[in-house]
């Protein structure tokens, strides 16, 4: 069966929290194998319309595709098994396992039954997990920790990569590496969504970039347009 030509599609999502109407009439779409940069100041909606992407919010409407399928009231756990893995703000790593028990306990084939990403091709991606790796995860640094993160979102074999914040309060060493990871990882053909606060990185890392604010999406273009004329983004980035 042929690939989707779009892994994850969202047409008209609406999500709140309780009263609050956060997510106001969404459409959002990534392409097999393409990375798009999502963009917008605190509290715009960011986060918020990745967890409903991933079944998280359960306040939604709209319609949800991920993988060809109908994901809109799917559990988390299923679009999970559709090959879109999720590295969240804030890490998640199990604290009380070792490093490599975090990576081995996500272990599986894709949804095409691909192995692509196993346990030595991820420490070779990176070299300090390897060292660490009877660690528990409560011993690693913040840096080592988001590593582990997407090392083990990894492990599933995603189609789709979503990472809410991966450079988030790391040294600058630190964010280099993330952002040089995530290269390498756009190049395998995997498809990605990237949150991050360096707009100018996610320019420079995406094909296309989604800018939302107060729940809607205000921008949607190539991420080669928008970095030569960084005016645009002004208005709704603060920049």
């Amino acid at each position: 069966m042929n690939a989707p030509s779009e892994m994850i599609a969202a047409r008209g999502v609406h999500a709140w929290y309780g009263s609050s109407h956060v997510l106001r009439g969404i459409d959002f779409s990534v392409g097999t194998g393409e990375t798009v940069g999502l963009l917008g100041r605190n509290g715009m909606g960011k986060s918020t319309l990745l967890r409903t992407l991933l079944g998280h919010v359960r306040q939604r409407e709209g319609a949800i595709l991920a993988g060809g399928r109908d994901v809109s009231r799917a559990q988390p756990y299923e679009v999970a098994r559709l090959g879109v893995a999720y590295v969240p703000e804030g890490r998640g790593i199990f604290p009380n396992l070792s490093v490599r028990e975090n990576l081995l306990m996500a272990a599986r084939k894709g949804p095409s039954g691909r192995m692509d990403w196993d346990e030595a091709r991820v420490l070779d991606l990176f070299p300090r997990l390897k060292e660490r790796l009877g660690h528990g995860g409560q011993q690693l640094s913040g840096g080592e920790q988001q590593m582990l993160s997407i090392g083990r979102a990894l492990m599933t074999n995603p189609d789709c990569l979503i990472l809410d914040e991966a450079t988030e309060g790391l040294a600058p060493r630190i964010v280099a590496e993330i952002w040089q990871v995530i290269a390498t990882v756009r190049a395998t053909g995997i498809a990605s969504v990237v949150v991050d606060r360096n707009y100018r990185t996610v320019l420079a890392n995406a094909d296309r970039v989604v800018v939302l604010e107060k729940g809607m999406v205000v921008m949607n273009g190539p991420a080669a347009e928008l970095a030569v004329e960084p005016g645009l983004l002004d208005r709704y980035l603060g920049v």
